[in-house]
């Protein structure tokens, strides 16, 4: 009886450490996290808007996921529904460089006011420019069109 009960422990044992050592070389390495720009951004200022419709309306976007093959899978609220994005962020200097944002979706909500919605997707895949200054993200495009956000964690 000891020993069948010795056997089942050490299977189970085995079975385990094989589990857990699969589950690792599964899972890639995440990339470096790049602190400056991987934030919760608050919007402030985008086309015609005024601050404090962002801020009604919880505008912002998060780029708090890893980084996997340089690219951070992102979201966006403006109000509404819940969007998701890819974004790649490429350096050309310490605080600004290019981006590319692709495979924009959202959710499919109707909601009473959705032109904050609306001109953000529409502007947002456009944007081919950023920059950092301080606690201030800008993201722009070739026509000089411009998205600034505040990142959440400021005091």
């Amino acid at each position: 009886m000891k020993r069948i009960l010795l056997s089942v422990f050490v299977i189970l044992f085995a079975t385990i450490m094989l589990n857990c050592a699969s589950s690792t070389t599964q899972n890639s390495k995440p990339e470096a996290r790049n602190h400056q720009i991987q934030r919760e951004w608050m919007m402030i200022a985008f086309k015609n808007y005024s601050k404090p419709q962002l801020v009604e309306n919880k505008a912002k976007i998060n780029l708090t996921e890893n980084i996997e093959n340089g690219k951070i899978r992102g979201g966006a609220f403006m109000g509404c529904n819940s969007m998701f994005f890819t974004s790649e962020f490429i350096s050309e200097s310490k605080n600004e460089g290019k981006v590319k944002i692709s495979g924009i979706g959202s959710t499919m909500k109707a909601c009473q006011n959705m032109k904050l919605e609306d001109d953000f997707s529409e502007r947002f895949k456009k944007m081919t420019k950023y920059s950092v200054q301080g606690h201030f993200l800008t993201l722009s495009d070739d026509n000089g069109n411009q998205m600034k956000f505040i990142a959440a964690d400021w005091d």
